[in-house]
């Protein structure tokens, strides 16, 4: 028997965490539909791509992502640092996976 359906509508009700995933200039149209499916099932607030990583609606990133596109959030932004200072405006701290704790974004 498929459970899906229930399972689906239990994960509905779960608020999503604060983790906003901000891909830059990722290439790969199928590597970014994995990243949709991952912040689909860890229940990230958003995924926002930068630059000229491909974003909805590429049929390449729709046929991978199997419908997260749908259900996680997303937007485009023309520069990761424009993505970047918008979270930080709305009071969210930016990290890097190329550092150690929050790193501080310039002003200038």
């Amino acid at each position: 028997r498929n459970n899906d359906a229930a399972v689906d509508a239990g994960r509905a009700r779960l608020p999503a965490h604060r983790v906003h995933l901000v891909l830059d200039n990722v290439r790969s149209a199928y590597n970014v539909g994995s990243i949709f499916r991952t912040a689909d099932t860890a229940r990230c607030a958003e995924v926002i791509t930068c630059g000229f990583t491909p974003h909805p609606p590429n049929p390449k990133l729709a046929k991978t992502a199997f419908g997260a596109i749908e259900s996680v959030p997303t937007r485009h932004a023309q520069s990761t640092l424009q993505a970047v200072r918008a979270l930080q405006a709305g009071g969210v701290a930016a990290s890097s996976p190329y550092s150690h704790g929050t790193v501080p974004i310039p002003d200038s």
